[in-house]
Formats: C-alpha cells, sequence, structure tokens
C-alpha cells in the first residue's frame, strides 16, 4: 500500500467517454500526468482512454453510473487503489431535455437535478477541501451561456446550470486565496451529442448560434483554468450571446426564448391539453 506522500496528481475527469469532457482530457493529456476517465459507457471511456494515452497522459478508467449513492466513495477508492489523488476535478457529466415542463415525465426532469446539479456538487464538496488542504489543483465545473436566463422549454436545464455558474463562481472566490482555482465553463452551443440526446437538435434558438468545435472549448478551458479564471466563455458568439441575455429585460427576452424552443407537438400551456400548434390558432390569435 503506498503512503499518502506517494500518491500521484490526477485530473479526474466526469462524464469522460464524450463531448466536452472528452477534449478536455485530451488536452489535460499533454502535461503527462494521469487521466482518470469516469462515465457509464466502457466504450466511450476506452475510446477516450485511447486518445489520452496518444496525448501524453496515462489514462485510467473507471466505469461509473455517477448517480449511484455511492458514487464519489467509488472514485476515491479508485484513486487511493491506483496511488493517486485528484489534483484537478472536471465535472462535465450533465444532460438537458428539451419540451414544456407540464409535458416531460418528471422523473427524467429530476434526473437533470440529480446530475447537473447534486452530483456535481457532491463531487466538488468532497474533493475540494483535500485540494484546499494540498494548497493547490481546482475544480471546472460545466456550465452553458443557458446559465445566464431561464429557458423556457428546457426550463430544468437551463435552471441547472444557473445554479452551476452560481456554485462555481461563489465557492471561487471563497477559497481563490488559497491556491485553488474553481473555474465555471459556460460556452454556447458545442459540436456533441448533447442536441440529440436533448431533442433539441433541430430548435430555432440552436441555430442562431455557431455551434463550436469541442477541441476549442477545451483549449479555451484549460487555458483559462490555468490561469486561475473564475469563468470561461468561449467564442464571441457565446459573449454575445450572454450580453444580449443580460441587456434584454425578461419580458422581452423570455418569450423570444420559448418561440425559439417551442415546438408545435408541444402541450399548450394554456392548459387546454392540446398540442400547441393545434391550440395556439383557435386560442391564441
Amino acid at each position: 500500500m503506498n503512503s499518502q506522500a506517494d500518491f500521484r496528481p490526477a485530473v479526474v475527469v466526469i462524464g469522460a467517454s464524450g463531448g466536452i469532457g472528452r477534449a478536455i482530457a485530451r488536452v489535460a493529456a499533454r502535461d503527462g500526468g494521469p487521466v482518470v476517465l469516469t462515465a457509464r459507457s466502457i466504450e466511450g471511456l476506452n475510446a477516450a482512454a485511447a486518445e489520452v494515452r496518444d496525448a501524453g497522459g496515462e489514462p485510467f478508467t473507471l466505469a461509473l453510473d455517477v448517480l449511484a449513492h455511492d458514487s464519489t466513495t467509488q472514485v476515491a477508492e479508485f484513486l487511493a487503489r491506483n496511488g493517486l489523488y485528484c489534483d484537478v476535478l472536471v465535472n462535465s457529466a450533465g444532460y438537458g431535455l428539451r419540451g414544456a415542463a407540464i409535458g416531460l415525465p418528471m422523473d427524467d426532469q429530476l434526473g437533470i437535478v440529480d446530475l447537473n446539479i447534486r452530483a456535481l456538487t457532491e463531487l466538488t464538496l468532497y474533493f475540494l477541501p483535500q485540494m484546499v488542504a494540498r494548497k493547490r489543483g481546482g475544480v471546472i465545473n460545466l456550465s452553458s451561456v443557458a446559465s445566464f436566463t431561464a429557458g423556457p422549454y428546457m426550463a430544468l436545464y437551463y435552471a441547472s446550470k444557473g445554479f452551476v455558474r452560481s456554485f462555481s463562481q461563489a465557492v471561487h472566490q471563497e477559497v481563490r486565496r488559497s491556491g485553488v482555482t474553481v473555474m465555471c465553463l459556460a460556452p454556447g452551443p458545442v459540436s456533441t451529442e448533447f442536441y440529440a440526446t436533448a431533442g433539441a437538435r433541430h430548435a430555432s434558438i440552436f441555430t442562431l448560434l455557431p455551434m463550436l468545435d469541442a477541441q476549442y472549448v477545451a483549449e479555451q478551458a484549460w487555458r483559462g483554468f490555468r490561469s486561475g479564471r473564475r469563468i470561461v466563455i468561449p467564442g464571441l458568439s457565446a459573449k454575445l450571446a450572454v450580453y444580449a441575455a443580460r441587456l434584454l429585460p425578461a419580458s422581452l427576452l423570455l418569450p423570444l426564448i420559448a418561440r425559439l424552443q417551442r415546438s408545435g407537438n408541444d402541450p399548450c400551456p394554456c392548459g387546454s391539453g392540446k398540442k400547441y400548434k393545434k391550440c395556439h390558432g383557435a386560442r391564441h390569435k
């Protein structure tokens, strides 16, 4: 059994089998150290591990459902068994659903809260005190430009990302003099599988902003984290979207977002029980 002094620092990526998490793992691997990859998909983990190895890192894979009640303990025990400690935690696991809150399954919506908020918070609160004690390392929490406004027809997703941004920035301020960085990454649309999974691939709001490449977002994230940044918003279009969200009053912004994200097959908010496209013309001319 290794003594604590023999443990090596590792970058731990939660949700590493695809998307931004996998891209950040590739970037982090260039430093040449251990990169611990966690996700449910074994196939995705194996592919990510090969990329980390090719980039110069030392990959470790842990197939894990982060919603399991003992998932944080599983990560900690895996690190200890391999003589590692969490130096940098990347919380990139998450999902969203497009549709009216009254029309989407409640359990699926509560799953957004469990994964995007509860799991991220638990992992952060578990590993952050150890980082502060060592006076090094930090956390990258994945948020979104969606965090700067409410989001009709993706209500839980927008709200969850708002929590991530608020929580991350607050904790950044609390620990910023300790040598530890807590950074919020808030990109706009990124070319990943997220939009297909969320049922939002054809939502008009995501066609207004250009899709960013996940590798570009990861590069910006890692550079910002190493510079001690509080928040990173990659891309000019995302920065402009944030500016617009701050500038426009909610009375204009929320109906606009609703219109851009709504589908004619969503339940009409009037409570008629009919689909929006059938009810809207009859009752809301």
